[in-house]
């Protein structure tokens, strides 16, 4: 679970995470202390959808205006943030509002921006994401995947960059995303309360020493939080700079037509995965190690299974694959 959301936040390209598993895992406690080691951005000033300043990507129509009439667009930092999206959210509360009456009376266009907006740059969390509306779940997957908020309202539109990290966390008993919308996810992952006496104690012993003195357990942590977000800044800087030679393309796609996954996306998600596991271990090159350690993140919410089979991925099958080219 820690990986697939470090890959994600090392690489927002890679399509966010789908976690799942029963409750009390921690799944959104592990989601939520995330804000403790998102790294900084570089956004400009003033704009309300907080674009990437340089352009990383594309900036909004206030930004755009402003250049096209010459004012020139000021740097500031602006740390990464976990948006969280309610169950009770309407569409306009999502994609934000256009309003018409403005429009009519005066001929400019005046969005108030919804959670997208909010969510550009961060990292976008849906709790429960399986009781959503099919059409919201839709909503934010395509703005993930084009990076670009989309509003029309009577003819009249507004679009906005939005990209984001979503993840989304669920527990299956209360039922399952549909297939194509869990396609959409880039990674998944499936978790479960341990079961060792041992490493239960110790739960219960930080969760006890957390309630005592939070502040004093979140100061006893700091050394080891500050490493992890040194490694997640430091890889998002080498990211651009990882390479994968041809014999790792071709190693994951024997992995991916070994599994039988259908489509493209699979593909080039895990391409992406073991690129950014190879930035966050800091080297420049992929290597096969890289794939055999995102595997199972990428291909095992896309695999086709019969009833009654277990979620995962056959760890020696994916090993002969990988020893065989």
């Amino acid at each position: 679970m820690k990986k697939a959301l470090l890959l994600n936040i090392a690489d927002p390209g890679i399509g966010g995470v789908l976690i799942k598993g029963e409750k009390g895992t921690a799944k959104s406690t592990a989601v939520r202390s995330l804000a403790q080691i998102l790294p900084p951005r570089t956004v400009v000033e003033g704009c309300p959808f907080r674009c990437g300043f340089g352009g990383e990507g594309g900036y909004c129509p206030y930004c755009m205006e402003k250049i096209a009439e010459g004012r020139a667009l000021s740097p500031a930092s602006s740390p990464m943030r976990v948006v969280e999206l309610p169950l009770s959210a309407t569409e306009d509360r999502v994609a934000g509002t256009l309003d018409l009456e403005r429009v009519l009376k005066t001929g400019e266009k005046r969005f108030e921006p919804g959670v997208l907006a909010q969510a550009n740059g961060n990292l976008l969390y849906v709790d429960e994401v399986n009781l959503l509306d099919d059409h919201l779940v839709d909503l934010l997957l395509d703005s993930a995947a084009m990076g670009v908020n989309y509003v029309e309202r009577e003819g009249v539109s507004f679009s906005h960059p939005a990209r984001f990290v979503l993840v989304g966390t669920m527990n299956p008993e209360e039922g399952d995303l549909r297939p194509q919308l869990l396609d959409r996810f880039g990674l998944s992952v499936d978790v479960a309360g341990d079961l060792d006496p041992k490493k239960r104690a110790e739960v219960v012993r930080r969760r006890l020493a957390f309630d005592a003195d939070p502040a004093g357990y979140m100061e006893s942590c700091a050394e080891e939080t500050g490493r992890i977000r040194d490694s997640v800044s430091r890889a998002r800087g080498l990211l651009p700079r990882v390479e994968a030679g041809e014999d790792l393309i071709d190693a994951v796609v024997s992995v991916t037509s070994r599994f039988g996954v259908d489509g493209h996306r699979a593909d080039i998600t895990l391409m992406r995965a073991a690129r950014a596991n190879a930035a966050l271990d800091g080297r420049s090159r992929v290597e096969k190690g890289d794939v055999r350690s995102t595997a199972e993140l990428v291909l095992s919410h896309r695999m086709k299974r019969r009833p009654f089979d277990k979620p995962g991925l056959d760890g020696a099958e994916l090993e002969k694959c990988l020893q065989s080219l």
